[in-house]
Formats: C-alpha cells, structure tokens, sequence
C-alpha cells in the first residue's frame, strides 16, 4: 500500500487497462478523469476532482491512431492549467520512435517532434520503456526513466529452462539487447544479417551463428507486421533449429502480423503488455510489467533510486 495523499494516477483511454493494474498494485484507486468527445471526432479532458499541489502520473501509451497522442497531451495540458505540482507522462509505449534520426533526405523525424510536444504541453518527467532507439532520451530536457522489458521477460525464458538456449538478434541493429540476454542467460549468440526493399519489406536474411539442434529465443524490442521475426523464425528452423521462440517488449501487432505468427515456425511469441492485444492468436503471450511500473512510480514519489530495480541493462 503507497500513500497516495500526495499523488494522483489517472489514465487515458487506450491504456486504461493497464492503468488499473498498476493502480491496484500501488494500493491506490485511480483517479476520476472524464473525456468528452463531440460528433467531429474531437474530445475534451477534464479532471473531476482536485489535483492542487500534487504529483500527477499520467499513464497513456502513444501507440495509433494518433488519437492516444492527442490525449496525452489534453490531459497534460489539463493537470497544468489545473495547478498540480508535477505532471509525469508514464508512456509504456512511446510511439513515433522509429523516426528518430534523418535516413534519407526530406523526411520527419518524429521521435523529436513528440518529445518536443510533450515538452511545450508541460510534462517534468517521463517514464517509458524499451525505446526503440537509447538517444531518443536526449531529446528530452526533463528527467526520462527508461525501463526495461527485460525486467519480466528474462524471468520467463529462465523458467523455460531450454536445454541448448541460443539467443537471436533479428537484425545487427538489435545485436546489443541480444547480447544482453545470452550474457545474462548464459548461453551463445546469434545474429541476423537482414536487408530491407522498403519499409515492412524484407529483401533478404543470413544467419551467422549455429542454430543446429538449438532452441533459438529471437529478442526484438518491438513486432509490427512480424515480417522480419517469422522471417528468422522460418529460417533457423530450416537450418536444423530444435524449436524457435521470439520475445519483444512491445505488441504493436498490425496489419497481416497475427496470420503471419500463426503460420510460422515459431512456437510461441512472447510480449509485454505495454499495448493491448485483441486479436487471436494461439501462439501471442502477454507478460504484465503493472508492477514494475507502480514499483517505478513509488520510487519517483519517494526520491528513490529508480537504476537499481533493473535486472540487466539492454
């Protein structure tokens, strides 16, 4: 139980579900939040009881539609106007960070521009996980929490207790969480070599490293379309994998993904629950991280270290 005399959670619409998770761990109700929405599709935020000189957490993954963006920032802009002492976005998902650098020439880089709305809307903190790129947290001139998905993840695949466990990167750019959790596991590592047409499109993939006889875990921080992850999957156990897992912290899911995880090589896929999933697929697992991020709010509010929860460091 956390004394919430001076604090206040309060959720958005699309990751209620989760808020109510944390909320029941912190020992706390969650607060009363109405939004009103009109006829064009527009909505409005406001707080039904007073937040006056408290400590705001606002729980709201940006994942799309924009929409979910639109009412963090409601919501921000609400706590401010409504005098609260601190206003804390706690976004599971932060979305838009793929665009976080200028690949070609001409283009948006979105992950700035969020952090920079998120800013101008008044926020003093945020408190995230597994961003898909570590430097998106200096876009930011207010403290950043990056949690870790590793924190529910790892315990999971160690109480699989795989026999000839081999940890995958699905691509070079993941080589450094991969490697992460095969140190901490203890067993070897695999990478991917993958090349892309387009985006969501795969033009080709190598595997470096032996999966033979192996029970392969790919570990990626998100799966959208699932094109790269069945891909590897399909590949591995070609090449003479026992069995094939994958773990991502991020369900995002879209598009032909579940048809895809379903008609795949994979055994099972396993995710955190920082984005909802509604569609069916046998093979979908969720791992809830409610208590990581109410033992992360508790240690805001109390001025406690936040670093020394985490297992391992992606």
């Amino acid at each position: 139980m956390t004394d919430s005399t001076n604090f206040r959670v309060f959720s958005g619409t699309a990751t209620k579900y989760l808020a109510e998770k944390i909320c029941q761990s912190l020992g706390c109700n969650l607060g009363n939040l109405v939004m009103t929405k009109f006829s064009d599709g527009e909505f409005a935020v406001s707080y039904e009881e007073s937040i006056r000189g408290r400590d705001v957490f606002l729980i709201q993954s940006t994942f799309p539609n924009s929409d979910n963006l639109m009412e963090l920032l409601l919501m921000i802009d609400a706590a401010k106007r409504a005098s609260a002492k601190s206003i804390i976005a706690v976004t599971p998902y932060f979305g838009w960070a793929r665009q976080d650098r200028k690949d070609k020439p001409r283009v948006s880089i979105g992950a700035k521009l969020v952090a920079d709305l998120l800013a101008v809307a008044g926020i003093d903190r945020l408190i995230t996980m597994d961003l898909h790129a570590d430097q998106i947290q200096g876009f930011f001139d207010v403290p950043v929490d990056h949690l870790y998905g590793s924190g529910v993840l790892l315990p999971y695949l160690k109480s699989l207790q795989l026999e000839n466990l081999v940890i995958a990167s699905p691509d070079v750019g993941g080589a450094k969480r991969a490697k992460t959790y095969a140190k901490y596991l203890d067993c070897p590592l695999v990478l991917c070599n993958k090349t892309r047409a387009c985006a969501n499109v795969i033009e080709s993939m190598q595997i470096i490293g032996d999966v033979k006889d192996k029970d392969v875990v790919i570990v990626d921080d998100m799966v959208d379309t699932a094109g790269t992850i069945t891909t590897a999957a399909n590949i591995m156990k070609e090449a003479g994998a026992r069995s094939v897992r994958a773990c991502a912290s991020h369900c995002v899911m879209s598009g032909p993904a579940s048809e895809r995880v379903q008609n795949s090589a994979l055994e099972e896929i396993v995710f955190t629950d920082s984005i909802p999933y509604s569609q069916r697929c046998a093979k979908v697992k969720q791992l809830s991280v409610a208590d990581m991020f109410a033992e992360t709010i508790r240690r805001v509010v109390n001025n406690e270290s936040i670093s020394s929860q985490y297992i391992v460091r992606n």
